[in-house]
């Protein structure tokens, strides 16, 4: 309450430089209040079209749909603009799991995307390999000679279960001012652009073999002799599961491969410990499409009017990873940003400046899907195009179903303090203000794809509820994770600060030459 009191005072000394429309702000809310489409949104966008991995045909029917829906709203030029992934779509469509002697009992897994199908039910003994973590490629040469025997015609597990300690901590699902202040002054958390602080992985000793390396290699093995599935710990609590993709995109380098939870696999794995005669049975139908390999990213606006060749852009990823619907990561998150442009496009009045939205695919792939937007569209800052000058700012949401709380910007401190004023009427709804970074590294999600290119990418940071602890890339991520409020308050903030930087006077306010710093080069700490 304190901090929010504190909030609404300093919005008071900033309104009359900034001129904030307290009109539009008060409309917003009510539109929002009255006539809010962002759970419907979800609704289809997870419900009806999830998962969306990139490539695949419920992704396009999404995107086409997302398209449609923002021209029924009233947006103009909306549109699929195709760009080149490169590997083709692929989709589950059926898999079961039992383990069958020497108990029976269903299995909960997810299958690891772009790997095979089965051919029909794969039923087998099991049998559990632990290859060495940090080999040298002569000793990982070794262990793969002396093992190779073992794996042909079985379902084949790797590697020992994680054991997951009981948690006694509670886990925070709201920011609390001091954690907010910490991300504010730029000491990181919880809930907010970049996502959670991570230690980077440790380097490999000079001579070993990365876990990458590691992992593909073992794939080939398990190919070359004959497997007939890989099993995967999910090494996660709770049942719950994460599974990825097959990094090489090529279906003949891996054998058909599941991400088993760890309450199943600690428990087969016990019983073989035991000398048991484990058997599993296997029955996965994937397939892949061709016409994958051409993705889309969705891009739609609301045409300005005396300064109609600047751009505001908000947007987020539309793409998911397939073990859930992908509601928190990032369906709410696009829903969000429709929303809020709905909002805008609803108040009947035209912007000044252009407002943009674009929703991207292959986020999860590596930010693909906005690289290659702002390459084709931007440039950088030191090899501009046309449009490089022209693009205000662009807002990114990608942290789950949380209320905004704050907003980073790539940009000077008056670009932030610029922000921190567009935001301040929405203290009561739980923002804090704005802070400015000078990061061109990508990571993490679509705003970085900005900040590399030297353009205002704006993050914001929300609370994080459930996301990276229960939601984020799990099986669990589905639309009753959502919470409608926070989503409802979040497009509100959204639309009012959009509005607000696509109106003013003059464009926020960016580096100088001589204040731009240097692009990240690629490989570099």
């Amino acid at each position: 309450m304190r901090l929010a009191l504190l909030l609404l005072a300093s919005a008071l000394l900033v309104t009359a430089e900034e001129r904030i429309n307290s009109d539009v702000n008060q409309k917003l809310r009510k539109e929002e209040a009255a006539n809010s489409q962002v759970m419907k949104t979800l609704h289809i966008l997870t419900d009806r079209y999830g998962p969306r991995l990139t490539g695949s045909p419920n992704y396009e029917a999404a995107a086409k749909w997302a398209r449609d829906k923002m021209t029924e709203w009233g947006l103009k030029n909306a549109h699929l603009e195709a760009w080149e992934f490169g590997h083709p779509g692929w989709l589950n469509e059926r898999a079961t799991g039992f383990v069958t002697a020497p108990i029976k009992d269903n299995l909960v897994f997810e299958v690891l995307s772009w790997t095979p199908s089965t051919k029909g039910a794969a039923k087998s003994l099991a049998i559990l390999v632990e290859p060495p973590k940090t080999p040298t490629q002569e000793e990982f040469t070794a262990w793969l000679a002396a093992n190779k025997d073992k794996v042909n015609g079985r379902i084949v597990m790797v590697g020992k279960p994680t054991v997951i300690p009981v948690n006694f901590t509670a886990v925070a699902k709201r920011m609390d001012d001091e954690a907010l202040q910490r991300r504010l002054s730029g000491q990181g958390g919880p809930g907010g652009p970049g996502g959670p602080n991570r230690t980077p992985p440790a380097k490999p000793e000079s001579g070993k073999l990365t876990a990458a390396q590691v992992n593909t290699q073992l794939d080939e093995w398990l190919v070359a002799n004959g497997a007939l599935v890989r099993v995967n710990d999910a090494a996660m609590a709770h049942g719950m599961v994460r599974a990825f993709n097959n990094r090489s995109y090529d279906l003949t380098k891996a054998v058909p491969t599941v991400v088993l939870r760890n309450e199943d696999y600690g428990r087969i794995a016990r019983l073989l410990e035991d000398g048991e005669k484990v058997e599993m049975e296997f029955d996965i139908a994937n397939h892949t499409y061709p016409e994958g390999k051409t993705t889309y990213n969705v891009v739609a606006e609301i045409p300005g009017t005396d300064k109609a060749d600047e751009v505001v852009m908000l947007g987020g990823h539309l793409d998911s990873w397939h073990s859930a619907t992908g509601a928190t990561d990032n369906g709410i998150g696009s829903s969000m940003m429709m929303e809020a442009s709905r909002l805008i496009q609803a108040l009947g009045v035209q912007p000044r400046r252009t407002i943009r939205i674009a929703l991207w695919s292959a986020e999860e792939q590596g930010l693909l899907g906005s690289q290659a937007y702002v390459k084709q569209h931007f440039g950088t800052f030191e090899e501009p195009k046309a449009e490089f000058g022209k693009l205000v700012a662009y807002f990114n949401i990608d942290s789950g179903t949380g209320r905004v709380r704050m907003a980073n910007v790539f940009g000077p401190q008056e670009a932030a303090d610029v922000l921190k004023s567009a935001l301040d009427p929405f203290a009561d709804l739980g923002v804090a203000g704005a802070s400015a970074s000078k990061s061109r590294r990508t990571g993490g999600t679509d705003s970085t794809s900005f900040n590399a290119a030297g353009l205002a990418g704006i993050g914001l940071g929300q609370d994080p509820i459930e996301y990276f602890g229960t939601t984020w890339h799990t099986n669990l991520d589905t639309y009753e994770r959502i919470v409608p409020e926070d989503a409802m308050n979040a497009s509100i903030v959204i639309a009012g600060a959009v509005w607000h930087l696509a109106n003013r006077d003059e464009v926020l306010p960016r580096f100088t030459k001589e204040q731009m710093p240097e692009p990240v080069k690629p490989g570099r700490d």
